[in-house]
């Protein structure tokens, strides 16, 4: 299994865009529900390769080149948590975090949608989020 742990730092991430972005922030908020929705139920199903249809591009990237495998190998092998209800989401702009009961996923927006960027993350205290996935 490939074991990865990467600092994800909120601030950067989630700042990265300003308060643009297309649709309302209602709108935007729903559709990251919505994708960490079809992420979650994917994981829950064992079904990595609409798991990996929900990753961002470089995630999927970052993930392969680790992993030495497809992307769907890899996601099985990572033994990512379940996350399980949605407790809260944080939407600027073009990026996002959604938290759930057992997981943070980091979101952003590109021309195809929402995707993950970053999976399996946890926070610690006064330092950036350790995450299983994240694109380079």
């Amino acid at each position: 299994m490939v074991r990865r742990a990467c600092g994800v730092s909120v601030g950067v991430l989630l700042a990265v865009c300003g308060v643009g972005g297309c649709g309302t922030v209602a709108e935007r908020r729903d559709h990251v529900r919505d994708t960490a929705a079809a992420f979650e139920q994917a994981l829950a199903e064992g079904a990595y390769d609409r798991v990996c249809a929900v990753l961002a591009p470089a995630t999927v990237d970052e993930l392969e080149q680790s992993a030495g495998s497809a992307c769907a190998k890899a996601v099985s092998e990572e033994s990512l948590p379940r996350g399980g209800a949605l407790r809260r989401t944080d939407v600027y702009g073009d990026q996002a975090r959604a938290v759930l009961a057992s997981d943070t996923l980091f979101l952003a927006r590109f021309t195809s949608g929402w995707k993950v960027v970053a999976a399996g993350c946890e926070p610690r205290p006064q330092q950036p989020y350790q995450c299983r996935i994240k694109g380079g």
